[in-house]
């Protein structure tokens, strides 16, 4: 390589990183051809509330192409002006895709096919939920399905995939009339077909058997979780099956 080429590559890096970076929250022509929609668009929380408007969602910023959970002012084991954020719209059979990454010894959660009304004190007291967890910090690491990428308290991923806090973790959630699959940096960890027998026996062995509601809606929101801890969001995308 001479001199010149040298100069040439080094000016391209980083000017091949912008544009990496430009590419975040946006879809290509293929995933528009496919049905993808974006539900974060980088720049605002349009499009999301809080769970029942139990706050003003203040705590939840957009800012550098991140959607993040601000923990500096807690209320009890969530945050001031928090919640879980949920999107304005309901799903039905689709395959939702994201990216996170947590602090130290963090705990959240995407929650899914989330039933919204007054009568239910939190939305996991209908939505399931794919873990998101510091494994290497917080004490949930404990209990086997409370791990990164479990469904939690349900089915514990098949092996562990996950990236250390600060690192970005791809997650995916495909449910198809009852077929749900979950993937963590691109590895099927979570499989289980949803409303049968054997899975009404899962639940009843759960935390969530009090609940009677719990994972019987077909139809919901999507949600991430506010656990007081510190927690980023990019890329939200989803497409309709």
């Amino acid at each position: 390589m001479t001199n010149i080429q040298r100069i040439i590559a080094l000016v391209a890096l980083p000017l091949l990183a912008l544009s990496a970076h430009a590419q975040d929250n946006s879809l290509s022509k293929q995933e528009k051809k496919e049905g993808w929609q974006l539900l974060f668009d980088g720049k605002t929380t349009q499009g999301w509330h809080t769970y029942n408007h139990g706050s003003d969602g203040t705590a939840w910023k957009a800012t550098d192409g991140l959607l993040w959970l601000d923990p500096s002012q807690k209320d009890g084991w969530q945050v001031k002006g928090g919640g879980d954020l949920l999107t304005d719209g309901e799903y039905e059979n689709y395959h939702l895709s994201l990216e996170w990454k947590v602090a130290d010894s963090a705990n959240s959660g995407i929650i899914f096919n989330i039933k919204e009304d007054p009568k239910y004190k939190n939305s996991w007291y209908t939505g399931l939920e794919m873990q998101v967890l510091d494994d290497n910090g917080h004490p949930d690491r404990q209990y086997v399905s409370h791990r990164a990428g479990c469904l939690y308290d349900l089915i514990a991923v098949s092996k562990s995939t996950v990236n250390p806090a600060g690192q970005w973790n791809k997650a995916e959630i495909i449910l198809n009339k009852g077929d749900l699959k979950l993937y963590l940096n691109g590895v099927n960890v979570v499989s289980t077909t949803m409303w049968t027998e054997d899975w009404k026996k899962l639940v009843a062995g759960s935390k969530f058997k009090a609940m009677p509601d719990f994972a019987t809606y077909k139809t919901g929101r999507i949600g991430l979780q506010d656990h007081g801890n510190q927690v980023w969001f990019r890329n939200i995308k989803i497409r309709k099956l």
